[in-house]
């Protein structure tokens, strides 16, 4: 596996474009591989997210099972007379081998928190994004066990609600999503929100924790949503 960093220049068009449109994003990441990895049920696949942290440093990270070629998104929306590749690409087969139990880690996580409603009585079940930010840290947290984690719960004394605010979490930038498959592919447009959370927790079962960092988590992956990232906690 690979984990792959590469700074936006968000100061050209193309940039801008690709930033704008899932969709567009999508297929600059597919053709960063000759032939794009193929995955099995909850297997290792590519997975990516755009992470904006101010206007002058968009980043976009990419985990994958092959090492990605990044020259023409360096062409399109970074800086081609810079000195050096453009993007950096690390081995992140170590980096998971070495998680185990117990081990604390700060997160970030961009996901598509969804569940299935009925409206009427005999009709089958629809997809529906949820909303509120508790709910949608409910999510989170419904399937934390499976997914080989526990967010971090906060001491009593950090609490700043009697409710709601047990976690060491937080859920921000939402953004609902709308856009065509493309010429190709008429039909049904796209839809889906995204949210981000930011976080700490600890391993509980570092064979699945693996597995959701290497196949992601939830929803809308081939659209940026599902990759979770880890930093030391400071």
């Amino acid at each position: 596996m690979f984990l792959t960093r590469f700074r936006v220049n968000t100061a050209r068009r193309e940039a801008r474009l690709l930033l704008g449109s899932p969709r567009r994003m999508h297929g600059a990441v597919t053709m960063s591989f000759p032939d794009l990895p193929h995955h099995e049920g909850t297997g290792p696949r590519v997975l990516w997210r755009v992470d904006h942290n101010s206007p002058a440093d968009t980043v976009l990270y990419l985990v994958s099972p092959v090492r990605p070629d990044l020259t023409h998104l360096v062409e399109q929306a970074g800086w081609p007379a810079a000195d050096g590749p453009g993007w950096q690409t690390y081995d992140y087969g170590g980096f998971l081998a070495d998680l185990a139990d117990g081990d604390t880690w700060a997160f970030r996580l961009t996901a598509n928190p969804v569940h299935s409603v009925r409206v009427k009585d005999g009709q089958p079940t629809k997809r529906t994004a949820h909303r509120t930010p508790r709910h949608q840290l409910g999510w989170l947290l419904k399937r934390q066990k499976d997914a080989g984690f526990a967010v971090l719960e906060k001491p009593a004394e950090r609490r700043l609600l009697p409710e709601g605010d047990e976690h060491q979490v937080i859920v921000h930038g939402r953004h609902d999503h709308r856009f065509g498959k493309g010429e190709e592919k008429r039909g049904r447009d796209v839809t889906f929100t995204a949210v981000t959370y930011d976080g700490r927790l600890r391993v509980t079962d570092a064979a699945a924790f693996r597995a959701t960092l290497t196949g992601g988590l939830g929803k809308a992956k081939a659209y940026g949503c599902g990759l979770m990232t880890l930093a030391p906690v400071r």
